[in-house]
């Protein structure tokens, strides 16, 4: 019996310790578990990697798309039925809301972290904000003040200046083929959605004074994004209160008198609340699509969203926007669907180039160890 409970016993301990070092390693298991929790949802790196792998181009795009189309029919209640012509107000709705959401997202502890503040200065989050506010304003007093065909030749505006403020800013070129296509992507939209060039001289020098705050919030935008391990929400946490603030400033000389007066009951705040929802997704969703792609690619979107509207408005309601307006819509697809190819074909060719070079980068010291036949260890080091 005594030599039957030492082997028990022995088999005991070692059953022990097992379990124990099965504990251990659990344990340690769960900590790298809460630790790479931790880097994703708590470091601005990690959210930055979780909004480019669950918010790639083709969602956020898409995402912009969807919400820009009910955005529009939710302003067309509050501008028409509700009968609220205050656009720099509504643009104020808008941003409050979209800040106040964001204030219960961070209250909550899902609110992305930003990166530190020394890495991207106060004057560019400044600048966005300021930029931000005009660009939004102007287009509302834009559509307000002018016909639709001359908001939509001020939108058209928007891509060639794009291109030349990215390349004074950042040098950034974009190939001849692009170029030919963007020019075919904005004539078919002009052929398309321009019917009607009502002059207007107030209303003209809105449109112009709209273009470049446009062109400069986008390209912002993406740069932000993309130099930066910044997010979405993250950014649009620190801009917001800035972009209040202007239009506070604006609303008061762009605006027509008698916001206070106006019938705030339950059926048209509750419209002009959801337009604001709207407003929030909408923002979200743009700056997504700004992050993921560029501010190029997001103004094509811009058009393609307006020539599908043409050819929806003649497919599913029988409406006639005339053999003009339809061969232009065409023409405008047939451009972006070349864009697209060639934008997916120069990132393929970007990628694999990353790639190789990421490659022989890591097989060099390898050759090199295995030509010379020395380990690390006994190779002789030079010292200064």
């Amino acid at each position: 019996m005594g030599v039957w409970d030492s082997i028990l016993r022995g088999g005991g301990r070692r059953f022990l310790k097992r379990k124990d070092s099965d504990a251990g390693e659990a344990g340690r298991a769960l900590e790298d578990l809460r630790g790479s929790l931790y880097n994703d949802f708590h470091t601005s790196e990690g959210a930055k990697r979780q909004q480019q792998r669950f918010c790639g181009p083709i969602v956020a795009l898409t995402f912009n798309f969807v919400v820009s189309v009910g955005i529009i029919m939710a302003n067309k209640v509050v501008m028409g039925t509700v009968g609220f012509n205050f656009p720099v107000a509504l643009s104020l709705i808008h941003y409050v809301v979209a800040w106040a959401l964001m204030a219960v997202l961070k209250a909550l502890y899902l609110l992305p972290i930003a990166p530190p503040s020394k890495s991207t200065p106060f004057s560019s989050l400044f600048t966005l904000g300021a930029v931000m506010s005009f660009s939004t304003g102007l287009a509302n007093i834009s559509l307000k003040h002018n016909s639709v065909g001359f908001y939509q030749m001020a939108k058209i505006a928007v891509t060639p200046t794009i291109v030349v403020a990215e390349f004074i800013l950042f040098q950034k070129k974009v190939s001849l083929r692009k170029v030919i296509t963007l020019v075919v992507v904005s004539f078919g939209v002009a052929v398309a959605t321009v019917t009607d060039l009502e002059f207007n001289f107030f209303g003209a020098f809105i449109a112009l004074a709209w273009i470049i705050p446009s062109a400069v919030n986008k390209i912002l935008w993406s740069n932000l994004q993309q130099g930066g391990n910044w997010t979405a929400l993250a950014l649009m946490w620190k801009t917001t209160p800035i972009t209040i603030f202007f239009f506070i400033v604006l609303m008061p000389s762009l605006d027509p008198p008698g916001l206070l007066s106006f019938n705030w009951s339950f059926k048209n705040s509750s419209a002009i609340i959801i337009s604001a929802l709207f407003g929030f997704l909408l923002q979200w969703s743009g700056a997504l699509a700004l992050g993921a792609t560029s501010a190029l690619s997001h103004v094509v979107l811009g058009q393609f969203k307006m020539v599908v509207i043409v050819l929806l408005g003649y497919l599913v309601f029988n409406s006639d926007p005339g053999i003009t307006s339809l061969c232009g819509a065409i023409i405008a697809l047939g451009g972006m669907s070349v864009y697209t190819y060639f934008g997916m074909k120069e990132s393929a060719t970007g990628g694999k180039r990353n790639t190789s070079n990421s490659r022989q980068n890591s097989n060099f010291p390898k050759s090199k160890v295995i030509r010379d036949g020395e380990k690390p260890e006994t190779r002789p080091v030079d010292t200064v």
